[in-house]
């Protein structure tokens, strides 16, 4: 299987709507490694490792979001696979 490294911003309504934490459930599901954090312009940025379909899915999962958020925009960076998370963490 192929494995991927995805570095993605997300903006609109995605802070304080449970974003981080969701994401952290989707990837984690999905086996995908990485971190997710929030950024003072209000966006959320997140590094995914995992292999290319998990982490698509996680993309896709992204550009929609939870039920209280509202997804104007993805960015999305393929990266150079470095294999460099153990987990799945939400960062402050």
């Amino acid at each position: 299987m192929k494995q991927q490294r995805v570095h993605i911003f997300i903006s609109g309504k995605v802070q304080g709507v449970f974003f981080r934490q969701a994401l952290k459930v989707i990837a984690k599901k999905n086996n995908v490694s990485g971190w997710v954090r929030n950024l003072i312009d209000k966006r959320v940025e997140a590094m995914l490792e995992g292999d290319s379909q998990s982490v698509n899915l996680v993309v896709e999962w992204a550009k929609i979001g939870p039920a209280n958020s509202h997804v104007d925009n993805i960015e999305i960076n393929n990266e150079e696979f470095k294999n460099k998370f153990s987990t799945f963490e939400v960062l402050y």
